[in-house]
């Protein structure tokens, strides 16, 4: 029996039979002489193991939607296709698409899939190579920030959304695919929807392409209203679990989460338990209350595991072949991570809080707030939905209480400086339309144009510059990329690349355990550098390299010694490997590390200015408050900085450069570096100082830019403040600083 030369939709019938051969949990093999089906994919015949999973693949709930989904896919450019959780459209819609890609003889290209998460990326892509019994890494494949497990023979291939995103930048109609999967479109992240904005145009300039959108039911009439006209496919999931609502209030809601929990546990009633917290802070805080609370627990109740399952802790997750069978598993999560229990079968109880943290960005004073509110009535459901038939969902508030009907677009409580400049480089590639389903509040955009034009990413007529051009091949925010471009005419790229990339990375320090705050503190102070803290990033991550060249301890335990994450310096050092690869491949100009000294320390001061120019603040009476020159607000500085912590040796400077700005945390300002006013006058375009708001400190400045006057450029935004302090050598960097050679 022979595959049809003609697609692979004739082998439907094939598979029927084939399948019918090899009965469920049998070990049989083909004896030698049977006639062997091959697999189309790679020309292989199929493994008994294929036939299995086929078997299960049969029995998910959009199976029976595979006709429909096929013809639609065939007379349509774009499909909505919706349903419950765990119905099987994340591993199978993606699969289907491939054999249509084959039929076509991938005459109009590939198949890629997004995803919102890194670890449902991987976890995907490995569950479908299994099931299409191809090797992962070859016909199908994953792309991830910092890793891709991709090969020219790829014909499916995973990917997150952002990944997917700065793809277009250099292949802006996708040209590479015939197909495009927009999976988990419900949760509205920026990268989805500027994908799904961007996507309408590409379907009209290329009118072969095939863009499928997955989503759950309760958000996709949203979609449909939309788009207006496209089919869309519902497949639904019968479940019937009981729900029990609660009246309890948010103030106790995380305590009567982990009291449930146990009380779950003492019923001895058979199943895993998902508890769904407010934030990740919550999730680790349950992770180390309940693993204190389970050893006291009588040993005859079975041993009780928590495990996190938010999306910095995804892929830890335990099989049951690894704990004991009396083990009951508790799956502590929080917002986004739901589509995580995809491939979970053993949760019989979901505790439910209803409650979400979110960071809404406000532009007006250009910082973040932390906001506490109710999940969505769209989230709500997918939650009761991850149990079985028999399962009970306990939701820790009362029945009556008001939900919105979808999940928020983040693209509208999000800083939208970084996707502006990405739509401005779109259209530059020839993109001009992008078709938001929720269109950003104009204030917001026109801040981020502003922001732009401060940063000289933007040209006198508004379009992209060619420096903005250039700052768009980073994965990083806008102001750090025009910081690493000056980094190249300061020679200091060394430096600023390391503190790129460590601000890019989570963050390295860790909370220490109760009573060891103190020596926490010492310990990190051994690696404070007095010139500030972005200096001392460098000096953690010149440790922590040099922990791996010392033969008497690991990077792992020297960064326990130090309450330092190794997990997130490692990903710094990752990430610092990426942008140095993009500066070559830029051919920017590079420089020899020259860390430590007097001259490299002025130069990444300047650098930093270059970029961060914005965010400068004054200590007006010597007290810690920082007064900020841009919105005029006061804050105090955050305790892990060095100044932040009120160490007797170290006073607080009078101006210093600030990475971000949150009003949560008390109100605080984050990665703080001293700087001197007649530096930041020599390296503020005189276009963003003039529009600063009326103040003493500008009064200051101003004062100090009369004595030090230079001549203004031709176009008024940038100028060169000559300092009587520098050599000849320095004031032609600082004359073309915002001017960075490119060899």
């Amino acid at each position: 029996m022979a595959h049809s030369s003609s697609g692979v939709w004739d082998g439907d019938t094939v598979e029927e039979d084939m399948s019918s051969e090899l009965v469920e949990g049998s070990d049989d093999v083909f004896r030698f002489g049977d006639d062997l089906e091959l697999n189309q994919f790679d020309g292989l015949p199929y493994s008994s193991r294929y036939y299995k999973l086929l078997q299960e693949r049969k029995k998910l709930p959009i199976w029976e939607s595979k006709i429909d989904f096929i013809n639609a896919l065939e007379d349509n450019q774009l499909i909505i296709v919706s349903g419950t959780t765990k119905t099987g459209k994340s591993t199978q819609v993606p699969q289907w698409c491939a054999e249509f890609c084959l039929s076509a003889q991938y005459h109009y290209g590939v198949v890629v899939c997004s995803q919102i998460q890194r670890q449902q990326a991987v976890d995907l892509a490995l569950r479908v190579a299994d099931e299409m019994d191809v090797n992962i890494g070859h016909e199908v494949g994953y792309t991830i920030p910092l890793e891709n497990c991709c090969s020219s023979e790829t014909i499916l291939r995973y990917c997150t959304d952002d990944v997917l995103l700065r793809e277009m930048m250099s292949n802006p109609l996708l040209e590479r695919y015939g197909v495009v999967v927009i999976d988990q479109a419900h949760e509205r992240t920026v990268s989805t929807d500027l994908l799904l904005g961007l996507l309408r145009e590409v379907l009209v300039q290329r009118p072969e392409l095939r863009v499928v959108v997955l989503s759950v039911s309760p958000a996709s009439d949203r979609l449909v209203a939309h788009y207006g006209g496209v089919p869309h496919l519902r497949v639904e999931a019968a479940r019937s679990a009981q729900v029990v609502y609660s009246s309890g209030g948010r103030a106790e809601s995380f305590y009567a989460a982990l009291r449930l929990t146990l009380e779950v546990h003492r019923a001895q009633e058979p199943g895993d338990v998902a508890v769904f917290l407010a934030s990740e802070q919550e999730v680790s805080c349950a992770c180390s209350l309940l693993a204190k609370e389970a050893a006291r627990l009588s040993s005859t109740l079975g041993e009780l595991v928590p495990v996190a399952m938010c999306p910095l802790h995804a892929g830890i997750c335990l099989p049951v072949t690894d704990i004991q069978k009396k083990s009951r598993r508790v799956f502590l999560s929080c917002g986004q991570s739901e589509d995580l229990f995809w491939s979970v079968d053993t949760v019989n109880f979901v505790i439910d809080t209803g409650v979400e943290k979110i960071f809404v960005y406000n532009p007006r004073v250009r910082a973040s707030s932390e906001l506490i509110r109710p999940i969505s009535r769209c989230r709500a459901e997918i939650r009761k939905q991850l149990t079985g038939p028999a399962g009970k969902c306990f939701c820790l508030y009362s029945e009556e209480m008001e939900l919105s009907a979808e999940i928020p677009a983040r693209i509208l409580e999000a800083n939208i400086i970084s996707p502006v400049l990405f739509l401005k480089r779109m259209e530059v590639a020839g993109l001009r339309q992008c078709d938001f389903i929720s269109r950003p509040d104009p204030e917001g955009f026109m801040q981020a144009l502003e922001e732009l034009d401060y940063l000289a990413a933007l040209d006198d007529d508004g379009n992209l510059s060619e420096i903005g051009i250039i700052m768009s091949e980073f994965p990083l925010d806008p102001q750090m990329a025009k910081a690493l471009l000056a980094s190249c005419q300061f020679d200091c790229v060394s430096e600023v690349l390391t503190i790129a990339a460590m601000l890019a990375a989570p963050s390295c320090f860790v909370e220490p355990p109760v009573g060891m705050e103190t020596e926490a503190m010492q310990c990190r102070m051994k690696l404070h550098h007095p010139e500030g803290d972005h200096f001392t990033l460098i000096n953690i991550y010149n440790a922590f390299k040099h922990s791996q060249k010392t033969p008497y301890s690991t990077p792992e335990k020297w960064c326990q010694d130090y309450f330092l994450c190794c997990v997130a310096l490692q990903t710094a050092d990752a990430i610092r490997t990426e942008l140095t690869d993009i500066l070559k491949r830029l051919e920017l100009p590079m420089s020899e590390p020259a860390f430590g000294t007097k001259s490299n320390t002025l130069s990444v001061k300047r650098a930093l200015l270059a970029g961060f120019f914005m965010q400068v603040a004054r200590d007006v009476d010597g007290s810690g408050s920082y007064f900020m020159l841009s919105t005029r607000h006061m804050a105090l500085l955050h305790p892990l900085s060095a100044y932040g912590a009120r160490t007797p040796q170290l006073r607080p400077p009078e101006w210093l450069l600030f990475h971000d700005y949150t009003l949560y945390d008390s109100n605080c300002i984050r990665t703080a570096t001293p700087i001197s006013p007649e530096l930041f006058v020599q390296m503020v375009p005189q276009y963003f100082f003039s529009n600063l708001p009326p103040s003493e400190s500008k009064e200051l400045l101003q004062h100090i830019l009369d004595h030090h006057k230079g001549p203004s450029s031709s176009n008024g935004r940038e100028k060169p403040y000559p300092v009587a302090t520098e050599t000849p050598k320095e004031m032609e960097a600082s004359q073309s600083h915002d001017r960075c050679s490119l060899q």
